[in-house]
């Protein structure tokens, strides 16, 4: 994976992270509104979920268990076939 690659993977899956982190540890008010969001800890934890899921995935790739190359080969021999 090259670091451009890496990088937009990072950041793709940090705003899934975010998105999945956002609805914990806060209490709503009446009309629904987080009454203490704790956006700097959601961030926090943000960071630390996408660090742990972006290395299990450049591990992957770097060890050739995926082979996203392959992966498109396969499917374009099913294509043309």
């Amino acid at each position: 994976m090259g670091p451009v690659t890496g990088i937009i993977v990072f950041l793709l899956i940090w705003w899934t992270s975010l998105f999945a982190v956002l609805p914990f540890g806060h209490t709503r008010d009446d009309d629904g509104t987080p009454v203490k969001p704790n956006m700097k800890k959601k961030l926090i934890w943000t960071t630390i979920v996408s660090v742990v899921l972006w290395g299990m995935i450049f591990a992957l790739i770097e060890a050739d268990l995926i082979s996203f190359r392959e992966i498109a080969d396969v499917m374009m021999e099913e294509d043309y076939s």
